[in-house]
């Protein structure tokens, strides 16, 4: 793949631990230990700011603090073509209620290389907070330890806290620290502002600020008091847009002097609240903050923590930077999102920068939600919810594309779709079938009817008109298919018949078809409501199934080969391992139209829906497509080494599988992209979860297995045993992996049923152990 691992990170199983400040590495930094909550997220950007010159290096810095589902829209470029939107939205960087100043003998407190000392920077992963310290030496020799200490509340995720200790070690003086909220900050990628200030309220030890967006104008209150301790003096501080105190602390050598800033916000992201009811609100909350000590509140985060351990934590013994690289996934998995609000989605750099522009795509379904689906089946349902909450503009965009239905948008953060270029939003169709497939496996594990047989068959019923209206019928009306389309693989447009996109129409329509019948035998007066409400007729079920019953599905039965698209077979072949490593990402190096001339692709698309199947395929077939397609993929796509893990462990051939697995939990850590500064890979955090759980775990979970939930674990050479955790049916199963068997117990609930290497086991909480099968490579 061309990919190395650029590594200055310590290795620990619980903590991301950097050891003397790389100057050369901070916006990479500053995305790896960043806190989220769902709510909210920050980058681990230093409170204090950098000075923009350490020693001779130029250190580059994004402070960046931003609110799930709050954003902006801009008016594209214009065009007169229909279909390709006008405007576009885009999460915003939002006030920086971190900012602080610190100041010894006038003297500003900044970290360069001739004054700073026994710099750490701690992301302690099992207790949720950010640690950092550092020794600073005055031009006139004082030294001062400072250690700061920041945590996002995941209990009540509109709470913050940032804590700041200050050590004199061979002095006693004053010091003067300002705490403040800087309400006007700079989106880097654009270069603006897009906060204009409301209000301000001081009243006794706290301060209350109302700031809206500039053009969606949606309202952020923020408020902040202080626990400090008794012998420090405080007075207001505005500048410009900044707002906070400015502290005189009495330092005693060696004596360790604190101060905490408590942080509350509100947001009103649909204008629903006049100004002073918002600010009523944030009072109110900022009051129950109160009530929590600093303390507590550290205590009450780490016990947060510890349940999400207790359900989802993988263990690896004999692979340390795995160990803390799938540690390092799974936090950033539950920070990114844990199912708070049916509002909030995943973007593809979740809360971390601003690249994707906060945007969720169809990655969201059958990435990132799998992880929930066996941890917090709660958040996954609301997960499908923020699709259904978006119906209406899904429908909407169906219109633009002259279809009918429901076609959810490439790339959105609010339901519109936000990409303007067309080749995507306008040909692919992968977001849809991906909500889809999303609601057929998240069924298949819960049963939820209710949702099924709601929301659910809703989305599914528009879905499937919109595909079966952007389809069409060959020309002697012998079958049925797409054309003009980009599948997964983003190197060939403007394809017909497409096996990604075709295959899982087909799956979507025969699922749609499938729950309506089941409805009408189960639930007539739920068919009738839903029949009413959607106008979904008997001539479009009939047209579904001829649809599904003709769906070009193009399939070599010689050689076992589906081809990618229509005359992909006969495309020009470059050899990807001959492209030098300085032309990737090949987007940038690369004339945009050279990288369609040949069979090159990028991420896997016939592999894709093998893998989102697998049941369905046998050896076989899985064999002759693997064997065929990844060798000419190049992997341009951070979610491309993950998928192909797992179906090369299906086919046994491990060690290859251990090739592409050896990047995937460390993809931002070791920044093999080297674009972690822009923000983490959250998708890509997903799938390295799968790659163990539904690849070297051998975890089966197709949406239309009727069977019991399938594994068949192996182990990797390079491993002496691993561990892992899923709830299934209401229970918490673990697996562990050692020497020549399989451990498999029920840690928290109810008995279930599992097959275990093609066997059926009842499962219960003493631990029952099974030989590991072992097969060759096929």
């Amino acid at each position: 793949m061309g990919k190395y691992a650029d590594i200055y990170l310590k290795g620990d199983a619980w903590n991301i631990i950097e050891e003397g400040f790389s100057a050369e590495h901070s916006e990479v930094s500053e995305s790896i230990f960043s806190l989220a909550n769902e709510f909210t997220g920050v980058r681990g950007f230093f409170d204090e700011g950098v000075s923009e010159n350490y020693s001779d290096e130029k250190v580059a810095s994004l402070r960046g603090v931003y609110f799930n589902g709050m954003y902006e829209v801009e008016k594209t470029e214009g065009t007169a073509y229909r279909g390709i939107v006008q405007h576009t939205h885009f999460m915003i960087n939002s006030p920086d209620w971190l900012w602080t100043k610190i100041i010894l003998d006038d003297e500003e407190v900044q970290i360069t290389k001739e004054n700073t000392s026994e710099f750490l920077r701690i992301l302690d992963m099992r207790h949720g907070k950010l640690v950092r310290s550092f020794v600073w030496t005055s031009k006139t020799g004082k030294k001062l330890r400072l250690v700061f200490t920041r945590i996002l509340y995941m209990d009540v995720p509109n709470y913050a806290w940032q804590k700041i200790e200050f050590q004199p070690l061979n002095f006693s003086g004053s010091i003067k620290v300002i705490s403040a909220c800087d309400l006007a900050p700079v989106h880097q990628s654009r270069q603006k502002c897009y906060w204009d200030f409301v209000k301000e309220i001081r009243f006794n030890n706290s301060e209350t600020l109302l700031v809206k967006t500039k053009t969606t104008e949606q309202k952020l209150c923020i408020s902040t008091s202080w626990e400090h301790d008794a012998d420090i003096k405080e007075d207001y501080y505005s500048e410009g847009k900044i707002f906070g105190k400015a502290f005189t602390l009495e330092l005693t050598e060696k004596k360790i002097t604190s101060l905490v800033k408590r942080v509350c916000f509100v947001i009103d992201k649909s204008n629903k609240y006049l100004a002073e009811e918002l600010i009523q609100k944030t009072s109110e909350a900022a009051i129950a903050q109160k009530k929590l000590t600093y303390a507590q509140a550290e205590y009450n985060q780490a016990s947060y923590w510890k349940r999400v351990w207790d359900y989802s934590d993988i263990q690896i013994e004999g692979d340390d930077l795995n160990q803390q690289g799938i540690h390092f996934c799974i936090f950033q998995m539950n920070q990114t999102y844990h199912g708070i609000a049916d509002s909030d989605n995943i973007g593809a750099k979740g809360l971390t920068g601003e690249a994707y522009n906060g945007h969720a795509f169809w990655d969201t379904e059958t990435y990132c939600l799998p992880f929930y689906l066996y941890s917090n089946i709660k958040a996954a349902r609301k997960l499908l919810e923020f699709r259904y909450s978006t119906l209406e503009q899904a429908k909407a965009r169906a219109k633009m594309l002259d279809c009918s239905g429901a076609c959810y948008p490439v790339a959105t953060l609010n339901g519109d779709e936000a990409c303007n270029l067309w080749q995507h939003a306008s040909l692919q169709f992968q977001p849809s079938s991906g909500v889809a497939y999303g609601i057929a496996h998240y069924y298949a594990l819960t049963g939820d009817k209710d949702f099924l047989y709601g929301h659910g068959i809703e989305m599914l019923i528009e879905i499937s008109r919109f595909l079966a209206g952007r389809g069409a019928w060959n020309q002697d009306h012998t079958g049925f298919g797409f054309y003009a389309v980009m599948g997964p693989d983003e190197f060939h447009m403007m394809v017909n018949n497409n096996a990604y996109t075709n295959y899982m129409s087909k799956k979507s329509f025969d699922f749609t078809l499938n729950v309506l019948r089941k409805m009408q035998e189960e639930s007539p007066e739920l068919y009738k409501r839903v029949v009413e409400k959607t106008g979904f007729t008997k001539e479009e079920e009939e047209n579904l199934k001829l649809c599904s019953e003709k769906m070009i599905i193009l399939f070599d039965e010689k050689k076992k080969l589906y081809e990618q698209h229509e005359g992909y077979f006969t495309l020009p072949h470059i050899d990807v391992n001959k492209i030098p490593v300085e032309d990737f990402p090949l987007y940038g190096h690369w004339s945009y139209d050279r990288i369609y001339r040949t069979d090159m692709i990028k991420q896997p698309d016939v592999l894709m829906f093998c893998f989102l199947y697998r049941s369905e395929f046998s050896r076989e077939v899985l064999k002759a497509n693997y064997e065929y397609y990844e060798p000419k993929t190049i992997h341009e796509s951070s979610l491309s080494p993950s998928v192909h893990s797992v179906l090369a462990c299906d086919l046994k051939k491990i060690d290859e599988a251990q090739k592409f697995f050896g990047f995937a939990t460390r993809l931002d850590l070791d920044n093999y992209n080297r674009n972690t500064r822009e923000g983490l890979h959250t998708t890509s955090i997903a799938a390295a979860w799968i790659n163990i759980v539904f690849g070297f775990g051998g975890l089966r979970s197709d949406p239309d297995l009727q069977e019991n939930l399938s594994i068949a674990p192996v182990l990797p050479s390079t491993w002496k045993s691993y561990t892992f955790r899923f709830v299934y049916e209401g229970s918490l199963v673990c697996v562990k992996v050692c020497g020549n068997e399989v451990v498999v117990n029920v840690a928290e609930g109810e008995p279930v049923n599992l097959n275990v290497y093609n066997k059926n086991y009842k499962i219960s909480e003493v631990p029952l152990s099974i030989p590991m099968e072992t097969e060759a490579s096929v």
